[in-house]
């Protein structure tokens, strides 16, 4: 046995008998060279391989950790039998109200939003671009920006497009006020009340809302948090019902985190294709990568043209602006049609400061800059967590964007720990807001990206006092 393989087989097995728990830091290369009298060569090849098994996580100029996923047990896919949910009503939309209405209670520490930290967000620049846009707009630019949208913003998207290897033309490019928008036209392009709509359980809650509003109903897929949504699952769902559309999130899924692999996304539009099936890919978080290379969507795989990808810049660059877009393909035209019926357009003055803001500033430096910090800030948190949380609470951890999914034990009402948290001004987001039955009431998705200043700290710490306390009732 090389070296380098006895040292993996000794922090693996050490590891696993939590001499090592998840989150501590492993010693330095230089001092596990002094301890175990390897080379630094050796001992770096080992490191490597356990990071490449999962074992363990780097972090620049912060060392190797061991790594979420090999305590984490996942008790989601443990949970049920049940692999497929049927809805033929939906009522989700008065708890989701009131859940984002009182997180926007002055002086929160909002561990419930959707959006990073505002202050991650190159604010001064598209401010600038936003009065120059406006001071030389011309006046034919309300007719301008109508539907399919500002031609420069669409060129500049399609650009963005080819930099991945995908053919996508400007116009088939719809630009929408945010991305909830393009999913909620494309949704109404292919379907009709009483329809089968597929979603992953748990799923964003936007979905939920968008087909409780058009009166269609719903197919719940198991989605794992490392493994994404089961492709077996959906298969048995579009042979035993006429499902007209599947609402999914490929890369960093909301609420959990996970990205599906390439072959997963190849195989879903090969099973999509085989039943005619269109994907309404929600798409916002997947420029929030940690690794190398920014994962491809879906779409990219998509043969037939069933797949209309929706994304914004509410999650990369400013919120407040509202802009997202659909690469819609042939079904450009009736969701433009659509969107001339509903909203008109998106904002024509918004619209050219982020077609300005795009041709003039680095915008892929102020994405590395976020991502570096959304990551740092992620790490943070969960190290906390995994400090303050009681032994009993699952964190699960992705590499990407900048939620965790807690899972506490089963008995344990995230929603009741909601409620207590909000009236100390601590919100979260309940796992009741994700899904239509009560499988996910033990769980609550965290936002990471705020900087682990005092403030948070104190609420981490109260929010697992307060699961203690409901634990030992």
């Amino acid at each position: 046995m090389a070296k380098y393989e006895t040292l993996v087989d000794q922090i693996r097995e050490q590891i696993k008998n939590n001499i090592w728990r998840v989150g501590d830091k492993l010693p330095s290369l230089r001092k596990q060279t002094e301890t175990t009298g390897m080379s630094l060569m050796t001992v770096l090849h080992a490191y490597q391989v356990l990071e490449s098994q999962g074992w363990i996580v780097s972090h620049a100029r912060s060392g190797y950790f061991v790594a979420p996923k090999i305590q984490n047990s996942n008790p989601i896919s443990k949970r049920s039998n049940a692999t497929v949910s049927k809805a033929e009503e939906i009522d989700i939309n008065d708890f989701v109200f009131d859940v984002l209405k009182a997180n926007r209670t002055p002086y929160t520490v909002d561990f419930g939003s959707v959006y990073p930290d505002p202050s991650l967000y190159p604010r001064n620049q598209v401010n600038k671009s936003l009065t120059s846009a406006v001071s030389h707009m011309p006046t034919s630019s309300a007719l301008d920006n109508l539907p399919p949208g500002n031609k420069g913003l669409r060129q500049i998207i399609a650009k963005r497009y080819a930099a991945e290897g995908m053919n996508v033309h400007p116009d088939e490019i719809v630009i929408t006020a945010g991305a909830l928008e393009a999913l909620n036209l494309s949704l109404q392009a292919v379907t009709q009340a009483g329809d089968w709509v597929v979603v992953e359980s748990p799923t964003f809650y936007g979905a939920l809302q968008s087909l409780q509003r058009l009166n269609l109903r719903a197919l719940s897929i198991r989605t794992h948090p490392t493994d994404g949504i089961d492709l077996d699952s959906l298969e048995d769902a579009l042979k035993s019902h006429t499902v007209k559309a599947c609402w999914l999130m490929t890369n960093q899924q909301n609420p959990l985190g996970c990205t599906l692999s390439n072959d997963k996304k190849a195989r879903l539009m090969a099973l999509l294709a085989e039943y005619n099936v269109y994907l309404i890919e929600d798409d916002v978080y997947s420029e929030l990568y940690y690794g190398s290379q920014k994962p491809l969507p879906a779409k990219a795989f998509d043969q037939n043209g069933m797949t209309m990808h929706c994304s914004s810049f509410s999650k990369t660059l400013v919120a407040g602006f509202r802009i997202g877009w659909v690469a819609a393909g042939k079904m450009a035209l009736p969701i433009q049609k659509l969107q001339m019926m509903s909203t008109l357009s998106a904002s024509a003055p918004i619209q050219l400061a982020l077609e300005k803001y795009l041709s003039a500033r680095n915008y892929e430096n102020h994405l590395r800059q976020l991502r570096r910090k959304l990551e740092q800030r992620k790490f943070a948190v969960w190290q906390m967590l995994c400090a303050e949380m009681p032994a009993s609470v699952n964190i699960n951890y992705s590499e990407g964007g900048y939620f965790l999914w807690i899972e506490l034990p089963d008995h344990v009402d995230a929603t009741v720990l909601y409620q207590q948290a909000s009236k100390e001004n601590i919100s979260i987001a309940p796992g009741r807001m994700f899904s239509l039955n009560n499988e996910f009431d033990h769980c609550f998705r965290l936002n990471s990206s705020f900087e682990c200043s005092l403030i948070q700290e104190r609420a981490i710490k109260r929010l697992a006092e307060l699961i203690q306390k409901m634990l030992e009732q």
